[in-house]
């Protein structure tokens, strides 16, 4: 199945749901894209301590007052 064909498919079955289900597509959806990003951030901060990218506890604090 194409990118385009499940576009279209996706979008006839919002367009035939409930008010119901659409609110929790809808939270589905909102969820999904919010792990991703937090699962990036894991990575990322991983990469950094892997890297050696990191501050001592007592930098850090200098660096937030």
């Amino acid at each position: 199945m194409s990118t385009l064909e499940i576009r279209e498919e996706i979008l006839e079955i919002v367009q035939n749901e409930d008010e119901s289900s659409l609110k929790n597509l809808y939270q589905i959806i909102k969820q999904y894209k919010h792990q991703k990003q937090l699962d990036k951030m894991i990575a990322e901060g991983e990469e950094d301590i892997k890297a050696a990218r990191t501050y001592p506890l007592e930098e850090a604090r200098k660096m937030i007052n």
